[in-house]
C-alpha cells in the first residue's frame, strides 16, 4: 500500500547571502516519516493556481510552527513583539486550512497551525501572552529548549483528543509568545495549560482535525506524541 502524502507548511527565510529559501525543520520531517508517511514541503511562495493544485494532491495536512500571523486577520491588539509576520504564507495557510476543514481532509496543527486554525475559522489570538493574560506562565522558551518539559497539559477526558493522546495528563514544551484567545466557532477545547492558555483544539464533526500549542515533533520519545502522529497519519491513509 502507498504511503499517505502529506503536505507540511513551511517559512520564507534567506540564506546567509541573503538568497530567499523555503525552510522546514527536520522534525517536523521525521516525525510523519516515523509514523509511516510521506512528506512533502509546501511552499509559501506558490501561486494560488499551484498550492490548490498540490492541495488536491494530499491525504492530509501539518501545519507548522512559526513566526506571527498578521495581526490584521483577526483584529488583534498591537504589541512591539509581533515579529516574522509573511503575509504570503497567512494567505497560503489560511487558504489550505478553510480547504481542509470544509473537505474532510485531515489536518495537524502544531503552535502557529494551531493559531492558523483558530483564526481561519474566525477566533482571536493573544499577540503577547505575558502582556494579555493575567497570570500567564512563561510559555516562550527560545533556542535549544526544544525538548525541555516545561509545563503539564490537562486534557478533557471526553475529547477525542484524550483518546488519541491515550493520556490525560501530558508534559510539554512551550516555544511561543502568542496563543489562542477567543476560540472560533466550531473548535472545541480539549486541554489547558494550568494558566488556562487553551493548549489543544479539535473540530469534533470533521473526520481528523486536531492542533496543539506546543511542539510534539521534539518530543516522539513520548509514547502520547507518537500516538498523535501516528493517529494523523492514519487518518490520511483511510
Amino acid at each position: 500500500m502507498a504511503k499517505p502524502l502529506i503536505g507540511i507548511t513551511t517559512r520564507n527565510g534567506k540564506d546567509s547571502d541573503g538568497h530567499p529559501l523555503t525552510a522546514l525543520q527536520h522534525s517536523y520531517i521525521n516525525a510523519i516519516v516515523q509514523a509511516g508517511g510521506l512528506p512533502i514541503l509546501i511552499p509559501a511562495i506558490f501561486s494560488e493556481e499551484d498550492f490548490r493544485d498540490l492541495y488536491s494532491r494530499l491525504s492530509g495536512i501539518l501545519f507548522s510552527g512559526g513566526g506571527d500571523v498578521a495581526k490584521e486577520h483577526f483584529n488583534g491588539s498591537p504589541h512591539p513583539r509581533i515579529g516574522e509576520v509573511d503575509e504570503k504564507r497567512d494567505f497560503t495557510e489560511l487558504t489550505l486550512m478553510r480547504s481542509a476543514v470544509g473537505d474532510g481532509k485531515p489536518i495537524l496543527g502544531i503552535c502557529r497551525g494551531a493559531q492558523v486554525m483558530n483564526v481561519a475559522l474566525g477566533g482571536t489570538l493573544y499577540t503577547h501572552i505575558p502582556a494579555q493574560l493575567k497570570g500567564a506562565l512563561e510559555h516562550d522558551y527560545p533556542g535549544d529548549l526544544r525538548r525541555v518539559i516545561v509545563h503539564p497539559v490537562n486534557v478533557d477526558e471526553t475529547t477525542r483528543s484524550a483518546e488519541i493522546f491515550g493520556e490525560t495528563l501530558l508534559n510539554v514544551n512551550s516555544l511561543h509568545h502568542q496563543g489562542l484567545k477567543d476560540i472560533a466557532p466550531g473548535l472545541r477545547v480539549a486541554g489547558h495549560a494550568p494558566d488556562g492558555l487553551v493548549e489543544v483544539v479539535e473540530i469534533p464533526d470533521h473526520p481528523y482535525a486536531v492542533a496543539v500549542q506546543w511542539h510534539p515533533e521534539w518530543l516522539t520519545d513520548q509514547p502520547s506524541m507518537q500516538r498523535l502522529f501516528k493517529s494523523f497519519v492514519d487518518a490520511a491513509n483511510t
